[in-house]
């Protein structure tokens, strides 16, 4: 059953009015509340609203442009309860885009126990942590981040009707990998997987869990207020239904439920805002969350073998940073493309779409054409 919302909240925030909270780099919001007003940030939100309505897709964007971010939503989260995709109630589950955030943990984690009897790095290999695992004293750490441990079990966000807690995640999934034929390490293939398990890590490192971590590592760091674990979203504020496009808006609502989530710890149960979520792109490299070299490291592993490392893409010359999210039999899509200065693109979560991840990247990329031509990649 979706959350409550709060018997007493006040009337509700329709998408079809404009967002204006922007922050920048400096935390200067009196110049950023500013460039509100400017003709620009008005054609961009008409612009990136249109683009939108056209496509018939739904949600909300974060746009940077020249550092100065935006937000900008376009239809409902909750068309039944007429919630806009912006309504301050509302987040949205990010998908994959919160494995980066499971990586940077770990590249916390490498620094601090670095002179200690729990050192390790990315050539340290997992059987450290898991003894019993198949292949674990080949696998290491940076295969886990980069996606190329051979690891190739699947179902883990096929709802098994369960409410797991961290560890009985891990322990299902341990026991998949055992009875699944895997690829020998050092094989790329992309699977929720290799994070679950790095939760894994993390959890024996510290001796807290995913969940504790997460709170002092990244929340507490950033003061992030509409960001969370599944499990830990307030009563007050409510996830976000998807819809697909089929001859009208708003049909086959779906949305997240607590036993999927469970199952994909540090692989998808985060839910945020883009513009949050803009917050914590911008920590991973100005030594809130890491420092720039510290990024460096995560997202140029050497066990890589394709542009992925660490949760993000990099590309073009390691000018720009990507990566996109959904969740099985939903109809969510999550994107961000930016710039590696976190000066120009975009973080865009859609709640309705027509179920094409590349259908979906066209619309941020006209967007991402809108901010700086000749700048961006479609894919």
């Amino acid at each position: 059953m979706k959350r409550k919302l709060l018997a007493a909240a006040t009337a509700l925030t329709l998408a079809l009015a404009p967002t204006a909270a922007l922050f920048t780099n400096n935390h200067s919001n009196n110049i950023a509340y500013a460039a509100t007003t400017t003709s620009s940030q008005d054609e961009m939100y008409n612009f990136v609203r249109e683009t939108m309505r056209q496509n018939k897709v739904r949600g909300s964007v974060t746009v940077v442009k020249d550092g100065i971010p935006q937000n900008i939503s376009y239809g409902y989260a909750w068309y039944g309860k007429r919630l806009g995709a912006g309504n301050a109630k509302i987040v949205y589950p990010t998908g994959s885009l919160q494995k980066v955030i499971t990586g940077a943990m770990i590249v916390q984690l490498i620094n601090e126990k670095i002179n200690t009897d729990q050192s390790f790095s990315q050539y340290t290999k997992i059987s450290r942590w898991y003894p019993n695992l198949k292949n674990a004293d080949k696998i290491t750490v940076g295969q886990l981040l980069t996606h190329t441990s051979g690891i190739t079990a699947t179902g883990t966000e096929v709802n098994r009707g369960y409410n797991y807690s961290e560890q009985g995640a891990i322990d299902w999934l341990v026991n998949k990998i055992n009875t699944t034929p895997e690829a020998e390490p050092g094989t790329y293939f992309y699977n929720n997987a290799n994070y679950i398990l790095l939760v894994g890590i993390i959890r024996q490192l510290t001796g807290q869990s995913y969940e504790q971590n997460f709170q002092t590592r990244i929340i507490d760091k950033l003061g992030l207020t509409n960001t969370y674990l599944y499990q830990n979203i307030p009563y007050g504020k409510t996830d976000a239904i998807s819809y697909i496009w089929n001859n009208k808006n708003y049909q086959n609502p779906a949305y997240m439920k607590r036993s999927v989530a469970s199952q994909i710890p540090g692989a998808g149960n985060l839910f945020s805002t883009p513009y949050d979520y803009y917050k914590i792109q911008v920590g991973l490299s100005n030594g809130q969350i890491l420092s720039s070299s510290d990024f460096h490291y995560l997202t140029h592993l050497n066990a890589k073998i394709t542009d992925y490392s660490g949760g993000m893409y990099l590309k073009d010359n390691d000018t720009l940073k990507s990566a996109y999210g959904n969740i099985y039999g939903l109809h969510f899509g999550s994107w961000v493309q930016l710039t590696t200065d976190n000066k120009n693109g975009i973080v865009m979560f859609l709640n309705q779409t027509n179920g094409n991840e590349n259908a979906q990247k066209d619309v941020g990329y006209a967007i991402l054409n809108h901010i700086k031509a000749n700048t961006f990649l479609n894919r």
